[in-house]
Order: structure tokens, then C-alpha cells, then sequence
């Protein structure tokens, strides 16, 4: 199995067109990595990675979408660099079929059920297992927001994080897709095993 650890990447840019892509740069400031947000399609040409936040999955859609080809170009992105995708962020990278408002990146071989866990109310947080022969297996704590649910997943992904059985995040060659928000308890190790 190939390591998870990649080489070390020199500026990590975090889309902030909505949702809470402010986290995500304090983690990656106490990791020591120099970061930025990223507004516009051009700037991609600056970073070597990029994090896609958790937020309203719908409305960064649209935002994405008033720049012409700021989408393709996180797509052409996705083939030299690697993306960490949170809850909406896994919801943008995914196959997502027959949804008639967010039309997916295609970027990770994984099928996503939007909101599988009810509406904001019915948010919550847990333990997460982390598992993979890569590093040692540890629990962090993650919260479920409106999360999306990992329905199937290709044959060259590989799951790594799950709850009460539960895929729950998963990894495809660079790129990490995670259902849940990490950040939010300042937990930094699924950022150091995407850019580290």
C-alpha cells in the first residue's frame, strides 16, 4: 500500500467563497504551512494544494459558477495537485447523480447522498476511527453538519475513516474526501497526511 505522505508542498490554498474556510487556514497556520484564500480561478495558478471547505454546497456552486470555467479549472487543478475536500467540499468532488442543483467536479470515484443525516438541528459530533496501514490508528474528533453520506466508492479508492462502521472518509491517489469537519476541534492530522 503507498504511503499516504506525499512531498512536502510549499503554499496550500483554501477556496473561500463561503462556508468555514477560515478554520482551515488556523490549522494550516499551526502546522506551519503557508496558506491563502482563493477567490478567484487565476490565483490557482499560485498553490500546490487546496482545501474545499465544508459549508452550503449549493451556494458554493453557484459562487464557483459566476466566474466562467473557475470549475474546469479546479478540475485541470486536480490532476498535478492534490484537494481535501470537507462535507460540501467531498459533495463537490464526488459523482453525484441526478441532482439537479450542484453538478459535481468528477474528481473523486465516489458517490455522496447530500444532507443523509437530516437538517442543521440534527447536527452532532463523535469519535472517528482512523485506520490505514500507513500510519498508526488513532480516533479524532469530527462534527456532522447537514453531512453527506458515502454511498459507494471506486476500486482504487481507499477508505480510511469511519464511524459506527461507516465509511466516512476516504482517499483517491492525492486527493482526501472526508464527510465530516475536523476543523472544528482544531484537528490537524488529516491536513498533515494531505500536504505533508
Amino acid at each position: 500500500m503507498k504511503s499516504f505522505l506525499i512531498e512536502e508542498i510549499k503554499l496550500i490554498g483554501v477556496l473561500a467563497l463561503q462556508g468555514n474556510f477560515q478554520s482551515h487556514l488556523e490549522i494550516l497556520n499551526q502546522l506551519g504551512k503557508t496558506s491563502k484564500e482563493i477567490k478567484f480561478s487565476k490565483e490557482l495558478d499560485q498553490i500546490e494544494g487546496l482545501i474545499i471547505p465544508g459549508g452550503e454546497s449549493t451556494t458554493i456552486y453557484n459562487l464557483l459558477n459566476r466566474e466562467k470555467n473557475f470549475a474546469r479549472e479546479i478540475k485541470s487543478f486536480s490532476r498535478s495537485f492534490p484537494i481535501l475536500g470537507t462535507c460540501a467540499g467531498l459533495i463537490l468532488m464526488s459523482k453525484i447523480e441526478d441532482d439537479k442543483i450542484v453538478k459535481s467536479l468528477n474528481i473523486l470515484d465516489v458517490l455522496v447522498e447530500r444532507n443523509a443525516y437530516g437538517r442543521q438541528i440534527n447536527s452532532f459530533s463523535a469519535s472517528i476511527q482512523l485506520k490505514n496501514d500507513s500510519f498508526d490508528e488513532r480516533l479524532i474528533q469530527g462534527s456532522f453538519i447537514r453531512a453527506p453520506k458515502i454511498i459507494s466508492y471506486g476500486e482504487d479508492t481507499e477508505p480510511f475513516a469511519f464511524f459506527q462502521n461507516e465509511v466516512v472518509g476516504i482517499k483517491s491517489g492525492k486527493h482526501i474526501g472526508i464527510t465530516f469537519h475536523p476543523e472544528i476541534f482544531q484537528e490537524t492530522f488529516i491536513h498533515e497526511i494531505c500536504f505533508s
